[in-house]
């Protein structure tokens, strides 16, 4: 099974299941992904996680059995998974931007989203620019901190954790010792779900380096690796951002290859990454389909 179909699968079960305490951990098996590649694949490809599209698929429905049943607002939040009324109330006017029993009286327009399908559109007009190679496995020197998977807490921890680096001089220090083959600062994110059983992730920012290690610093291990990696031209973050919705969306469906499970790398250069010109790579470990 292809990935887009892989992805798909997951969505339908997603949709077979919406009424029920979905979890992450079994969208994923659907998808025969860990669950954080699948989140974060996710993610790229649709713009929203995974408990943002729930949550409106939910309202979607509600909002339809609103305008159409007399059903009781309190039996209505229990079944699309609120605990109390208020809490349903409250997050059906930020979607619709009316109340449920305005709704039922048609004022306002609802907001409806429909149910996702997953395309593969072969534009090959922006040529994407990639190299593959093989690399005996390397040392990253930096700092990790550990993000929980639950809520997707990890996707609004990661920024936060880059802007203390970049402001506090870490990331400077880190350029400084950088003595390896990639010139540039790493961001690597590292599953610990399938190893330890965890509701975390590791998220490192770090360099490339060989020789003793100051000790405000911790090591990585990079395994041996087959990799792709891709040019990514443009500042941050929405370079970086569409370079990977065009990569899950338009180079892995016909590539032949698949994502090998282990650490992918974003590699920045220490430079002004507003800046139009601004140069950084994808690092992506894969095998064969």
């Amino acid at each position: 099974m292809g990935w887009v179909e892989s992805i798909q699968k997951a969505i339908d079960y997603i949709e077979e299941h919406l009424l029920e305490d979905l979890t992450i951990e079994s969208i994923s098996r659907q998808a025969n992904a860990s669950a954080f590649h699948f989140q974060r694949t996710f993610t790229i490809l649709t713009d929203i996680s995974i408990g943002e599209y729930i949550r409106r698929r939910r309202l979607t429905l509600a909002a339809q059995e609103i305008s159409s049943t007399n059903g009781k607002v309190i039996d209505l939040a229990y079944k699309y998974g609120y605990d109390t009324p208020e809490a349903f109330s409250k997050a059906f006017r930020r979607q619709h931007g009316v109340s449920p029993s305005e709704a039922r009286k048609y004022m306002g327009k609802l907001k409806f989203y429909e149910r996702l399908m997953i395309q593969v559109i072969l534009k090959g007009a922006k040529p994407m620019k990639y190299n593959i190679l093989e690399r005996d496995s390397f040392q990253l020197i930096g700092i990790k901190q550990e993000f929980s998977l639950v809520n997707e807490e990890n996707l609004i921890g990661i920024p936060k954790l880059w802007e203390k680096v970049n402001s506090n001089g870490t990331g400077d220090r880190l350029a400084k010792l950088n003595n390896g083959q990639i010139d540039g600062l790493l961001g690597v994110c590292v599953d610990k779900r399938n190893v330890e059983k965890s509701e975390t992730m590791d998220y490192w920012i770090g360099a490339e380096y060989a020789g003793k290690v100051p000790e405000e610093f911790s090591t990585l291990t990079i395994p041996a690796s087959k990799w792709v990696v891709f040019e990514v031209h443009g500042p941050m973050p929405d370079s970086m951002q569409q370079a990977w919705k065009r990569i899950f969306s338009e180079w892995f469906p016909t590539s032949g290859h698949e994502h090998a499970g282990t650490p992918e790398l974003e590699v920045y250069d220490n430079a002004d990454a507003s800046n139009p010109d601004y140069y950084s790579e994808i690092w992506i470990p894969i095998k064969k389909g």
